[in-house]
């Protein structure tokens, strides 16, 4: 949390909304919910299951192993995130992010999302782990919805592996 504060402070003047941040804490194995969308007004919080890349897991054992800004790597990467505008692809309704720090200034250019995936959810997840996207935010078909209303643009992201 600390750490997601301090970002949010270090880029105030790129985040427009500052009442709700999303963490990601790829520190914890991806069966369990680790994207946590925060109200800073009122103290509450959802959490929700998170994909991480496969290039972050070459092994797909759940657990990221390296987080990589590179293009091609198809690995997720840490940083703060602004949440950008909304399109329609081959996830359905999915959300652009723009890379505020170095380690992941790429993001555009790799073109890392918010999307929902069918390799995503609670049933997947009682199995050990969940499936890998190319490095982006992945999330239940369920939750995409509420994800995209709760983190809308303007909004800032931040992912670390603690």
């Amino acid at each position: 949390m600390r750490h997601a504060l301090d970002a949010l402070e270090r880029h105030r003047g790129a985040i427009r909304y500052r009442d709700v941040i999303g963490m990601v804490d790829f520190g914890r194995a991806s069966q369990v919910p680790r994207f946590h969308i925060l109200d800073l007004t009122n103290g509450r919080h959802r959490s929700h299951l998170v994909a991480h890349g496969r290039g972050s897991d070459p092994d797909h054992s759940g657990w990221v192993r390296r987080l990589s800004n590179a293009p091609g790597s198809a690995a997720s990467s840490s940083g703060a995130y602004l949440v950008s505008d909304d399109y329609f692809g081959k996830h359905g309704r999915s959300r652009r992010l723009i890379g505020l720090d170095p380690e992941n200034s790429n993001v555009e250019v790799r073109r890392i999302v918010i999307h929902a995936a069918r390799y995503v959810s609670p049933e997947i997840a009682r199995g050990g782990k969940l499936g890998r996207s190319e490095g982006c935010f992945a999330v239940a078909q369920a939750d995409i919805a509420q994800v995209l209303e709760r983190l809308g643009p303007g909004r800032m992201i931040y992912a670390a592996k603690i």
